[in-house]
C-alpha cells in the first residue's frame, strides 16, 4: 500500500498505550506531551488512542497535548515537501492571528522560513511556506474540513514545476504557481504535530493558542511532491476496507471523555459538568418528549473561555445526565462567526424546542445580535435534539435607542397564547442596568416593547450599569390573590456585585413592564461569585419553576490547566412563594435518585453523642440533613472535609444573634496554591426564633447548603490532605441535634 520512495516520516499512532509515538522511517520514538503524563490532582493517564483509519489513531485534545521533535533530529525538506494524513477535527479555534491550528508543522512565519499544514477557523485549511523571503499560502477554498469526521488531507510542495497543490479525499481542490526553483527556507524551530511553532498566548495565562483538537491518523511526510495519481491511489487503498466509502465515527471514539476526570480530587461528580475543558452557565432548560435538555456555554478547545459553543446534556429525571454533542457552534455564515452566546429556549408553534441565543460576529456593528436556531425534530424524530438548523439571519438586531448599543445579550424567551416575549439584558445613559422587552407572532419579526425594569444604580450600585442572563418566572398567587412573578438577573459594571439578584412583584403583560413589591434587590445565595449565570424554566412535567445556576471553580489559569477543566453547573434549584411572601427555595427532589449508602441516621442526641456517633461517618461526596435546636449556643453548625485532627476542615454555621449564616474556609485546605480561595463568605438569613435545618450537599470541592428553605450558600473548598473526609457538629454552647441523616451520593453520569 505505502509508496516509500521519498518518505522521510511516519507516525501510525498505532501503539496501544504509552507516551511515544514511533516513527517507522527514521526510528525515532518521539514523546507526547500530555497533561496526564504525569498528573497533579488526578490519576496519571496516558494520550488517548482511538480507532483509527488502520488500527489506532492520536487523540489531541486541543490544549495540552502534542509531539515536539527538536530541530537537530530533523531533516526539513527544501526542493520538494508532500504531508499526507487523516485529520478527524473535533472542533476549531478562532485563529488568533490567523494563525494555523497545524497537523505538522516547522516554521516561522516572521522570518518567512519553513513550513506549516493545518486548520483555521470553521474548517478552513492550508499549506504555508516561506520561499524567497516570501509567505506563501494556498487555501482549500470552499472545500472546509469538516469536525467529527475523517478526511485525508495531503499537501505537496514542487519547486522544480513552480506548483503547490491540495488534496482532499484523494481529488485535486487547490493549486498555486510559485516561482520556479524556490526552496523552503530553512527553519530552526522544532517539528511540531499539533501545536504551532508560534502559537498565541492567551493573555496572562498558561494557554497557548493554535491548537489542534481531534483525531490523526497515518502522517507522513515527504521529501518529494506526490503526483495526483499517486495521491487518488493511497486514497483508494485506505478506504477499499471500507467499502470504498469513508467510515463514519461514532460518538463515543471523538468526544472527550469525562472518564478521565473521575478521579480528580476536586472534580464534583454528580454536579452536571462538561466531560472535560470550559465550562460557563447552563441555559436554555426545556422539556420535551420526556426528557430534560439543558445547554451550557462550552469552550471544547481547552478549560479556558475563547471559542464558544453550546454544549448539551440530557436527562430523564433531572438527576442522570447523558453528555450529547455540542449543539450549536460558531459558523462561517455571516451570522455568528465569534460565538454562539448564552440564551433560552422556547416551544415554537408545533410545540417543538427553538433556540435563542446571543450571535456573536465582531465584523458587524453591533456585534451582538439575537440568533435562532430551530430543531430538526419533525424532519428526523431526533429526540435527543442534536441536531439544530439556524436561522440564516438574526432576527433581532439592536438599534440605537433600544439600551446602551453594543451591550445586548442573553434572550429570555417564552411563549404566552399566540405571542412569544422576550427579554434581553443591556443597560440605560446613566440610569443602571436593564432588560429590554420585545413581543412577536411568529418567532422571526419582533417588535421593541422598551424597558421592562430600570434599576436605581445610584442607590444600589452593586448592580451595575449592565445586565445579563435575565430569567422571568411566574410564582403563583400571595394570600392577597394577587399574581406574582421573579426577575433574576447578574450585574455588570464598575461597582457590579456580580452574583444572582432578584425582585418579586407584579407583570403588566400588555406593556410588558414589571413593578417590583420592594426596589432593594434580594439574593438567593449568601456565597461569594461560587452562585452566578442563572436560567430557568417552568417545568410543564410537575409545574416547578427550576432555576439553574454555574457553580464557579474560582481558580487559577495554571490550576484548570493541570486539572482539564473549569465549573460546573449547580443543583438545579426549585424556588416558590412561601406563605408570608419571601421566597422559598428547594435542592430539586429528584437529587434523592443519587442517594447510596444510608451512613447514619439519629435523633435528639446532644452535642457531644452525636459526634461521637459522627466519628465513623466519612465522604467526599455526600448528602447531610440535619437539624439544630440551640439550648445556651450563640452560633452552631457543622464541620465537614475535616481531617481527623482539624488540621483542614470547614466550618458552616450561623449566627443567631446577628442573623447570618456564614461558611469559614479559613482553614480548608493546606495547600500553597489555594490561599486566593480560604476566607470567610455568608450573609444575613432571618430564621424568625425556627430551628437551623440544613440540606448540605458536598462533592468533592463543591459545597452547596441549603437553610430552612430561605437561603443557600455556595462555596467551594480544596482541601489537599485525602483524610480531610470527617464530619462534626459544632457549636458555642450546648445543642440538640433534632435530627440527622447522611447518605453517599452517586455520579450523576455513568462512567
Amino acid at each position: 500500500m505505502e509508496n516509500k520512495q521519498g518518505l522521510i516520516s511516519h507516525w501510525s499512532f498505532d501503539e496501544a498505550s504509552g507516551k511515544e509515538a514511533f516513527d517507522q522511517v527514521t526510528g525515532i520514538k518521539d514523546k507526547i506531551e500530555y497533561v496526564f503524563n504525569e498528573a497533579r490532582y488526578n490519576n496519571s493517564h496516558d494520550p488517548q488512542r482511538r480507532r483509527g483509519i488502520i488500527g489506532n489513531a492520536l487523540m489531541f485534545d486541543g490544549y495540552s497535548n502534542w509531539i515536539a521533535r527538536p530541530a537537530e533530529k530533523t531533516v526539513m525538506p527544501e526542493d520538494a515537501l508532500t504531508i499526507e494524513a487523516w485529520v478527524a477535527p473535533r472542533t476549531y479555534e478562532r485563529g488568533m492571528e490567523a494563525r494555523l491550528s497545524p497537523i505538522l508543522n516547522q516554521h516561522d512565519r516572521e522570518k518567512k522560513e519553513g513550513f506549516v499544514f493545518g486548520i483555521l477557523r470553521h474548517g478552513q485549511w492550508s499549506l504555508q511556506v516561506g520561499i524567497n523571503n516570501e509567505w506563501v499560502e494556498i487555501w482549500a477554498d470552499g472545500q472546509p474540513l469538516s469536525v467529527n469526521q475523517w478526511s485525508y488531507i495531503v499537501a505537496t510542495f514542487d519547486s522544480r514545476n513552480a506548483i503547490m497543490k491540495l488534496y482532499l479525499n484523494g481529488e485535486e481542490v487547490a493549486a498555486k504557481s510559485i516561482v520556479t526553483s524556490a526552496a523552503i527556507t530553512r527553519c530552526n524551530q522544532d517539528l511540531l504535530i499539533a501545536k504551532n511553532n508560534k502559537g498565541v498566548i492567551l493573555g496572562d495565562t498558561p494557554y497557548e493558542l493554535n491548537m489542534y483538537s481531534g483525531l490523526i491518523d497515518e502522517l507522513k511526510m515527504y521529501n518529494r511532491a506526490l503526483s495526483p495519481e499517486e495521491v487518488r491511489q493511497a486514497y483508494w487503498e485506505y478506504v477499499t476496507p471500507y467499502g470504498g466509502s469513508i467510515p463514519t465515527i461514532p460518538y463515543d471514539d471523538i468526544k472527550l471523555d469525562r472518564r478521565l476526570l473521575a478521579n480528580d480530587i476536586h472534580r464534583p461528580q454528580y454536579h452536571i459538568s462538561p466531560p472535560q475543558h470550559w465550562m460557563n452557565e447552563p441555559h436554555a432548560p426545556i422539556y420535551f418528549n420526556g426528557q430534560y435538555h439543558l445547554f451550557y456555554q462550552h469552550d471544547p478547545h481547552g478549560p479556558y473561555l475563547h471559542t464558544i459553543h453550546w454544549g448539551h446534556w440530557v436527562s430523564n429525571d433531572l438527576a442522570h445526565w447523558r453528555d450529547l454533542p455540542w449543539a450549536l457552534a460558531p459558523e462561517e455564515n455571516g451570522l455568528d462567526p465569534d460565538g454562539v452566546w448564552s440564551g433560552s429556549s422556547a416551544y415554537d408553534e408545533n410545540g417543538v424546542p427553538a433556540l435563542f441565543y446571543t450571535a456573536g460576529d465582531d465584523s458587524a456593528t453591533p456585534n451582538q445580535r439575537v440568533g435562532l436556531a430551530r430543531s430538526t425534530f419533525l424532519k428526523d424524530g431526533d429526540n435527543d435534539l442534536v441536531r439544530w438548523e439556524k436561522h440564516p439571519v438574526p432576527v433581532i438586531v439592536q438599534e440605537k435607542g433600544q439600551g446602551f448599543y453594543g451591550d445586548f445579550r442573553d434572550p429570555f424567551v417564552w411563549k404566552d397564547s399566540d405571542t412569544w416575549y422576550l427579554l434581553i439584558g443591556s443597560g440605560t445613559d446613566g440610569q443602571g442596568g436593564t432588560v429590554l422587552a420585545y413581543t412577536s407572532k411568529n418567532m422571526i419579526e419582533w417588535k421593541y416593547k422598551g424597558p421592562f425594569y430600570i434599576s436605581d444604580c445610584k442607590r444600589y450600585p452593586q448592580l451595575g450599569n449592565m445586565w445579563e442572563l435575565p430569567v422571568f418566572l411566574p410564582l403563583g398567587q400571595d394570600q392577597a390573590g394577587t399574581e406574582k412573578h421573579i426577575l433574576l438577573i447578574s450585574p455588570l459594571g464598575p461597582e457590579a456585585d456580580v452574583e444572582v439578584f432578584y425582585w418579586i412583584g407584579t407583570y403588566d403583560k400588555v406593556a410588558m413592564r414589571f413593578t417590583p413589591d420592594q426596589e432593594e434587590p434580594q439574593l438567593i445565595d449568601l456565597g461569594d461569585f461560587h452562585f452566578t449565570g442563572p436560567s430557568g424554566m417552568v417545568d410543564p412535567k410537575t409545574g416547578r419553576k427550576l432555576i439553574f445556576t454555574i457553580s464557579q471553580g474560582v481558580r487559577t489559569s495554571e490550576i484548570n490547566y493541570y486539572s482539564g477543566y473549569a465549573h460546573n453547573a449547580g443543583i438545579p434549584l426549585s424556588i416558590f412563594l412561601r406563605e408570608e411572601g419571601r421566597l422559598g427555595i428547594r435542592p430539586i427532589e429528584e437529587m434523592e435518585l443519587l442517594r447510596g449508602e444510608s451512613l447514619i441516621s439519629f435523633e435528639d442526641k446532644p452535642l457531644d453523642e452525636a459526634n461521637e456517633l459522627l466519628k465513623e461517618v466519612k465522604g467526599d461526596m455526600l448528602e447531610i440533613r440535619v437539624e439544630l435546636e440551640a439550648a445556651t449556643c450563640t452560633q452552631l453548625g457543622i464541620k465537614f472535609r475535616r481531617s481527623p485532627g482539624g488540621e483542614e476542615e470547614t466550618l458552616l454555621y450561623y449566627d443567631r444573634k446577628e442573623s447570618v449564616l456564614i461558611v469559614d474556609r479559613n482553614k480548608s485546605t493546606l495547600d500553597e496554591l489555594a490561599d486566593w480561595d480560604r476566607g470567610v463568605q455568608g450573609g444575613r438569613m432571618e430564621l424568625d426564633g425556627e430551628n437551623l435545618m440544613l440540606q448540605i450537599y458536598l462533592d468533592r470541592s463543591m459545597v452547596e447548603a441549603y437553610a430552612n428553605e430561605l437561603k443557600s450558600l455556595t462555596t467551594r473548598v480544596y482541601p489537599s490532605r485525602p483524610d480531610a473526609l470527617g464530619i462534626q457538629i459544632w457549636g458555642d454552647g450546648t445543642l440538640t441535634v433534632k435530627s440527622m441523616e447522611v447518605w453517599e451520593m452517586k455520579p450523576a453520569f455513568e462512567s
